[in-house]
């Protein structure tokens, strides 16, 4: 955080500590979710829809979430999102019907729908256009550890008890909310004002049709594919390895836990150098390139070794993705930063929901097809980024 100017880097920490604890929560699901799908007779498919469960929650929530945030603040908006998903992880942890993991899972995204996109706005507001790329980085960081070393820990702490995790999890969370309140609010009222003369409250529809004319519709596009083909390999990826190398949660729990800290070093020592040194969009299209060989190399079953070395490699360069074109739809935001930041979720959510079911139905037919599936449209996101961006219009949504 060296370059981060002193003022921005407690925030920025705490920032990181919640979305690391938020989607550490969420991340704990997936290496003891084929042990707990036992319990309630389920499969793929239905890993599929609760993971889906979370990304459809995300999709009707983050829209309101970037709206709220550039209309009551950031900070009330973050502290809102902590509880929700310390709420889901408490209601995951008792659970004892299939449903009700649905619900827990649906009030995790609300929360993680309303937070994600205010902490994008808070860390536009408190870093300049130099910054920006790296504050970005280390959010995302704190993203990738909280959503894969989550699946680490969980296979562990799942030892003293199935439903342990989460209570873990619930306390941590519980913990990073009352740190919220002592950050301060980047979003003087004077500019909550300005926006809400400006931007009276649209609803989903109309925010979706709306971004096709704002100046960073593309980069949306690529988030929404880009996020469809990579939960092909993360909705499934445990039942994989466990029915192709019978893997226990634990070894699998280390194969994550490896990707999560190749993702973690990337993120935080190399994407900053490596946007200045080739830009934006040439990391993107090399990543894109990387991560669909990856998810092909995956079928080929060799040995520990050889998995530990393709994950690595998936996960280092999905880690350059997200931020880096985060970043590119921040910088184009302009002062409507909470509102870019919700658009940014809702397509992630879009490519969560859609995702993860297409991806259980596949594994069900053939544990293969979703790795080939997602690399098809992984390569397919790549020829996104050879438009040539329209001259700077400014192509941003108007309301009259």
């Amino acid at each position: 955080m060296s370059s981060l100017s002193k003022s921005a880097r407690f925030p920025l920490f705490i920032l990181m500590l919640n979305l690391f604890i938020a989607l550490l929560g969420q991340g704990m699901v997936i290496p003891i979710l084929p042990e707990y799908l036992k319990l309630f007779n389920a499969s793929g498919a239905a890993a599929g829809y609760l993971i889906a469960a979370f990304g459809a929650a995300q999709f009707i929530f983050s829209p309101i979430g970037g709206q709220l945030s550039d209309k009551w603040g950031r900070k009330s908006m973050i502290i809102s999102g902590m509880f929700l998903t310390v709420l889901s992880d408490l209601i995951f942890a008792v659970s004892t019907t299939l449903p009700l993991l649905y619900v827990a899972r649906f009030i995790g995204g609300i929360g993680i729908g309303i937070m994600i996109p205010s902490n994008m706005a808070y860390v536009a507001d408190i870093t300049t256009h130099e910054t920006r790329a790296k504050g970005m980085g280390y959010l995302g960081a704190s993203m990738n550890l909280g959503m894969v070393l989550g699946p680490g820990l969980g296979g562990i702490i799942a030892g003293f008890g199935i439903r342990t995790p989460y209570f873990f999890a619930g306390g941590l969370g519980l913990i990073a909310t009352i740190l919220c309140f002592y950050m301060p609010e980047t979003l003087p009222k004077e500019k909550r004002k300005s926006v809400n003369k400006q931007a009276p409250r649209e609803s989903i529809r109309n925010q979706i049709v709306n971004s096709f004319r704002t100046s960073y519709f593309r980069y949306l596009l690529l988030i929404l594919i880009m996020t469809f083909g990579l939960m092909n390999y993360e909705t499934v990826y445990a039942l994989f390895v466990e029915q192709k190398y019978g893997f226990d949660a634990t070894k699998i729990s280390i194969i994550i836990t490896v990707g999560a800290i190749i993702g973690i070093i990337v993120q935080i020592w190399l994407l900053d150098h490596l946007i200045k040194r080739l830009g934006e969009i040439k990391l993107i299209r090399i990543s894109l390139v990387m991560t669909a060989i990856t998810l092909l190399l995956m079928i080929f079953k060799i040995n520990l070794g050889y998995l530990l070395v393709v994950s690595g490699l998936f996960f280092a360069f999905n880690a350059f993705l997200r931020p880096t074109v985060s970043t590119l739809i921040a910088n184009s935001a302009g002062d409507r930063q909470g509102y870019a930041a919700g658009l940014n979720t809702t397509y992630t959510s879009i490519g969560n929901i859609l995702g993860p079911i297409l991806a259980g139905l596949m594994f069900d037919k053939h544990m293969d097809i979703p790795y080939i599936f997602g690399a098809i449209i992984l390569a397919s996101a790549f020829f996104i980024t050879l438009q040539k961006p329209k001259k700077e219009q400014e192509r941003s949504v108007t309301h009259d």
